[in-house]
């Protein structure tokens, strides 16, 4: 069986493989993630053919001000909410020179639970063109394992929207 290390190295070939057929690049916008995202994709040699860039906006001062997320999206549905996670994504397309983006924003704890959201509560984003996609997921596990499910789910999104577009 396949290590997780294994797994994700394996996504982000496949990911890079499929943006390359497409000559598309790759940008990312990571919150509970801090980067390991950015860090699977940037593993591939030859990874600059197909990532632009990767953003990490841990605070909400941040998502407004690198992505352009609004002050008053954050105030209505909190920075963990797939309206943020949307808003995420298509500030990391309009400010790169991507084809599609991934954004991720969550609680991993061990702090930070709020009602309707528990600890391993993640919003994400998957952006292109003018198409967006969102999805909350609640991962169990300590801080690690929240923030591990998150990159390998992100990256299994990318991978399922870059065989659906």
């Amino acid at each position: 069986m396949p290590t997780n290390t294994e797994s994700l190295h394996s996504l982000a070939e496949q990911i890079g493989t499929a943006l390359k057929q497409r000559r598309w690049l790759l940008s990312t916008a990571e919150s509970i993630t801090g980067g390991s995202i950015s860090q699977c994709i940037t593993d591939i040699a030859g990874s600059s053919e197909w990532f632009d860039c990767g953003l990490v906006t841990y605070s909400n001062a941040s998502k407004t001000g690198f992505l352009d997320v609004p002050d008053a999206l954050i105030a209505q549905f909190g920075a963990v909410s797939e309206e943020v996670a949307a808003a995420m994504a298509t500030g990391a397309l309009a400010n790169s020179n991507a084809n599609v983006a991934l954004s991720t924003t969550g609680i991993a704890g061990p702090s930070g639970a709020v009602p309707g959201k528990p600890v391993g509560t993640v919003c994400f984003g998957w952006a292109y063109g003018k198409t967006v996609h969102t999805e909350r997921r609640v991962f169990q596990g300590d801080r690690a394992a929240v923030r591990q499910q998150t990159t390998e789910h992100a990256l299994q999104g990318l991978l399922r929207l870059l065989h659906d577009a």
